[in-house]
């Protein structure tokens, strides 16, 4: 299935999809380098490292999103590999299920939506464990890829 890009993010909730407990539905990826060796991080809005990740809409599949996301906020186009099935955040104020997916990275673009809003860094498991370690989601979905941990 071919990846439609737009170098236009896309903003706001009109669409956003909501779980049956009322919490936010969210896609995200896992990017692996080709070896498994690296994970691609993005810069948050509000400071460190985060997955690629944001709002499921109701015009698109869960993968779908992901990839979206992946391409809006890291630069990347990509392709699913492995499910890595639901997180459910921490009860907080605002509820988060995060479907996330490991994907294959195909290409990296030199500019992007958001190259004015977020940095990418691929990093090591070590690295990338350190940088989500107050994520716990972020993490779990990270220790649910097949990154290599040595």
């Amino acid at each position: 299935m071919a990846q439609l890009r737009s170098m236009e993010a896309r903003t706001g909730r009109k669409l956003q999809r909501y779980g049956a407990q009322g919490e936010r539905l969210v896609a995200g990826v896992v990017p692996l380098s080709l070896d498994k060796t690296k994970v691609l991080l993005v810069t948050s809005t509000t400071g460190g490292w985060v997955l690629p990740k944001g709002g499921w809409e109701t015009d698109e599949a869960a993968a779908q999103a992901a990839c979206r996301e992946a391409w809006e906020e890291a630069g990347v186009v990509c392709h699913v590999q492995y499910d890595l099935g639901v997180i459910q955040e921490p009860p907080s104020l605002t509820p988060k299920a995060y479907q996330f997916f490991e994907v294959a990275v195909d290409k990296e673009e030199a500019a992007w939506p958001e190259q004015d809003k977020r940095a990418r860094r691929w990093m090591t498991y070590r690295e990338a464990a350190a940088a989500l370690a107050k994520r716990p989601p972020l993490l779990e979905a990270l220790n649910r890829s097949s990154i290599k941990k040595a």
